[in-house]
């Protein structure tokens, strides 16, 4: 099996890694987290290189890509822990294009291609953890189309996006609605988040709805699922920088005269993180691969992805910052939020625990992932 990217993927990398260097330093990205959490410019810039349109078919003006390609896309936007939500308009790209009508196809996918509209998913709830067949939302047939009362909770950018896929119980099935952000009877509270980003609670009050696919539950895992790869591709970026800027400490911070990096207690923790990191990677890939394949295949890997991907982001999150000692925990030092990324993304899309009861869930008389 050949794991070579090709020409056009790496030149890909190297045109999101040169933006992420000389467009988003950390001290733009401070800015941001104190302006609230995100950027309108930046991610007019990130759509300007094309990556929101990346899963929208050239028909509706966007790239027409593949999984791999976001995968590396949010591996280098993760290395500079970009706030503005690029996984988000990957879900809504992926999810329109594959379950909307022709009308919400052309009036949605070439605004979300461009960057002119962040459509989010605002599916959590707060009596569900983590389940996506528990949902309390409700829509109702209305005259030009469907209305929705719910209230969704850390909906990500909620209180600036644009529109939001809401899923609802409409007669005793999920079914997915697209709803606007100006409608009536949407109400949102923003508030900032652990890692600097924002989020929203949602509240509909029978707010106009359109009808995005009535198998809402297939496409509510799908999107799910989208973004559990990216957040697994975009924490290998966040990780290989982690690794990196403790490599760098070690091997500048002095004690009893000599660099700390040639002791070797501090070199076995370093080595452990890189393993670390290299099992997430290989899982991430594993995510990335499976992202177009039968649904209860493509379940199960996300799962285990996950679990893998959360063990990796919290022990390497946590020994970057015992290997810095004290500055480690400051605000003004960089290591530090890189590990409130880390601890953030290691709940986000399912936490942990929850996807090792998926995976248990999902096991079969032979459990291997080759099964």
């Amino acid at each position: 099996m050949d794991f070579d990217f090709s020409d056009d993927q790496e030149q890909l990398r190297d045109a999101v890694r040169k933006w992420v260097d000389k467009g988003y330093s950390f001290e733009r990205r401070s800015a941001t987290v104190k302006a609230g959490g995100f950027s309108r410019d930046a991610f007019g810039e990130i759509a300007e290189l094309g990556l929101c349109g990346l899963y929208i078919p050239e028909a509706h003006d966007g790239m027409g890509m593949g999984p791999v390609e976001g995968m590396v896309v949010m591996e280098e936007l993760g290395r500079g822990m970009v706030l503005e939500p690029l996984n988000q308009s990957l879900i809504a790209g992926a999810v329109l294009a594959g379950y909307a009508p022709d009308a919400v196809k052309s009036a949605w996918l070439p605004k979300v291609a461009s960057g002119e509209a962040l459509v989010v998913l605002a599916y959590q709830e707060r009596a569900a953890r983590y389940r996506l067949d528990v949902c309390e939302a409700k829509a109702t047939p209305a005259p030009t189309g469907y209305a929705l009362t719910a209230t969704k909770s850390i909906v990500p950018t909620g209180d600036v996006a644009d529109a939001f896929m809401v899923p609802a119980t409409l007669n005793g099935k999920l079914a997915l609605f697209l709803v606007e952000r100006a409608a009536a009877g949407v109400t949102t509270r923003g508030y900032g988040t652990q890692d600097g980003s924002r989020a929203a609670e949602l509240t509909l009050d029978n707010a106009p709805a359109s009808l995005i696919t009535l198998d809402g539950l297939t496409a509510l895992e799908h999107a799910v699922d989208i973004g559990i790869a990216a957040t697994c591709a975009e924490a290998v970026g966040v990780m290989d920088k982690t690794m990196a800027i403790t490599a760098e400490y070690l091997n500048t911070r002095k004690q009893f005269g000599v660099v700390i990096s040639s002791f070797q207690a501090l070199r076995h923790r370093a080595a452990d993180m890189k393993m670390q990191l290299e099992l997430a990677r290989s899982m991430s890939y594993y995510a990335s691969l499976k992202l177009n394949a039968p649904a209860p295949e493509r379940r199960a890997a996300m799962a285990r992805a996950k679990y893998q991907l959360g063990n990796s982001m919290r022990f390497v999150g946590q020994q970057a910052v015992q290997l810095h000692g004290g500055i480690g925990v400051t605000d003004e030092y960089i290591v530090s939020h890189y590990f409130k990324k880390l601890t953030q993304m290691e709940m986000t899309f399912g936490d942990t625990l929850h996807h090792l009861g998926e995976v248990s869930s999902r096991m079969q008389d032979t459990a291997g992932v080759f099964a």
